[in-house]
């Protein structure tokens, strides 16, 4: 059963890319709306993750060009 939601929430989101790419380069009406909707979430999750208090980097503060 979990696997079956979590690809029902990949199929969405692979879409909704698939829709903002379309729409960048002028799809129709219904694409647009896709993708304002899928931009409009991502930036609920981002801010969700902010208000969380994570920074979006790796825990250690080290990065790929750190030696």
């Amino acid at each position: 059963m979990a696997v079956l939601v979590v690809t029902g929430v990949l199929l969405l989101v692979v879409g909704g890319c698939v829709c903002v790419v379309r729409a960048a380069r002028g799809g129709p009406r219904w694409v647009r709306a896709v993708a304002a909707v899928t931009l409009t979430a991502g930036e609920l999750v981002r801010a969700a993750g902010r208000s969380r208090g994570h920074a979006g980097g790796s825990p250690s503060g080290g990065g790929a060009g750190d030696a």
